[in-house]
């Protein structure tokens, strides 16, 4: 019945929706009802698809996501609260202290250039929820399909620069942040979020305390005027609007770090499983996956001529050794030629060919191979409260003629 009132409504829309152009994945409303777009709301946005505008988090189709390092117009939007009030960045203050911390410290961005070196790297953030919508049954959150990731090129000082100026005490452990949005309920005492990792992700070269997003200023929808970025990790614990670093002696206890936030269960359990929270691990380095960003699924090819095939792939915090793709629903697969990436922590990028043996109906999948020899699964694995890690085969449909 709900089925049918939605395809009633985009019919009325004068919407086409073509047959398995995501594959595998049960139609939602979000298909079939043709919704605002990021465009429709920022300016200088290409159209993302919007998952909500209060807060807003907004996915890049993947065929959006073709570029080597993703432009700032097509790089996802994450967030849990309000953008702060804006701020002259030459009025920002980012405090660094903790009980671990030695000699705590406030900066301005403007000492933060002057005192440190800066450094470029491309780094890929993806969302720990980034193909929530396929999990059965539902998880709670935004439904991300495959969009929400991105590898744009990042400039800032480094986090560890940061923290050796400011001293760190032998019982050092943990770096969290504080960001300066707004809780949704109004509430000025509600934190919104505040994250962390282990002293040794902290220490890591590329992470940074960003300031520039593609060789400008950050926007403030990506976090203006400084962002943390841990590169490989669920992109919660890169914190927008950065005004406050902390040295913990503990794991830190911030909001969304406990609970079910960003967590999975220790040990598997079949779908659908209360967990208790004491049974759930705090998620770090995301898994192997892949993404086809070109062509665009549901297009239509010409049986018998050559096609390129491309895309991009990662594995948080290890490199990718092989990408393979296959036509006949992985009955036979071919590996892809795979580009080494920019720097420690950017995806790398893979292409190939292929070529319709005749006219009819294909799907092209795509799987990624870890350093470590962990594959992607065909099918969504690991089942969470929050359908977090789904690292599932990418697979778009494609008509020949």
């Amino acid at each position: 019945m709900l089925r049918r009132r939605f395809l009633n409504q985009a019919r009325y829309a004068g919407i086409l929706i073509p047959a398995a152009v995501v594959p595998g994945r049960r139609i939602v409303a979000a298909d079939l009802v043709k919704a605002r777009t990021l465009a429709d709301i920022v300016e200088g946005k290409a159209p993302l698809r919007l998952l909500n505008e209060r807060p807003i988090n907004a996915e890049t189709p993947a065929h959006l996501l073709d570029d080597e390092t993703t432009p700032t117009t097509r790089l996802f939007v994450r967030n849990n609260g309000y953008p702060p009030q804006p701020s002259d960045s030459a009025s920002w203050q980012l405090s660094v202290g903790g009980e671990s911390c030695v000699r705590p410290h406030i900066f301005s961005v403007g000492e933060l250039k002057e005192r440190f070196l800066s450094y470029s790297y491309d780094l890929q953030l993806e969302c720990g929820g980034n193909g929530r919508a396929e999990f059965r049954p539902r998880a709670s959150g935004n439904q991300w399909t495959t969009g929400a990731v991105g590898c744009p090129r990042w400039t800032g000082v480094r986090l560890k620069d940061v923290l050796e100026f400011c001293g760190l005490k032998a019982d050092a452990q943990y770096v969290a942040y504080r960001g300066a949005d707004r809780h949704l309920s109004g509430n000025a005492d509600t934190e919104v979020i505040s994250r962390g990792v282990p002293l040794s992700k902290a220490l890591e070269d590329e992470s940074l305390i960003a300031f520039a997003l593609n060789d400008q200023p950050i926007p403030e929808i990506h976090g203006a005027p400084l962002r943390m970025i841990c590169a490989g990790w669920p992109g919660s614990v890169s914190g927008k609007w950065l005004a406050e670093i902390i040295v913990r002696d503990r794991v830190h206890d911030g909001a969304k770090m406990g609970g079910k936030s960003y967590r999975v269960p220790c040990k598997s359990v079949p779908p659908g499983t209360k967990v208790a929270d004491e049974a759930m691990c705090i998620i770090e380095s995301m898994p192997v996956k892949s993404l086809i960003t070109y062509p665009r699924s549901g297009e239509t090819l010409r049986a018998g001529i050559r096609q390129v095939v491309r895309g991009h792939a990662w594995a948080g915090d290890l490199k990718v050794t092989d990408v393979r793709v296959s036509l006949d629903y992985g009955a036979t697969w071919r590996s892809a030629e795979l580009a080494a990436p920019a720097n420690r922590l950017a995806w790398q990028n893979w292409r190939t060919e292929i070529s319709l043996p005749r006219a009819g109906y294909y799907e092209l999948w795509a799987v990624a191979t870890d350093e470590k020899g962990h594959s992607q699964p065909m099918l969504v694995p690991g089942w969470n409260p929050k359908g977090y890690l789904n690292n599932a085969s990418h697979r778009i449909a494609l008509h020949g003629v």
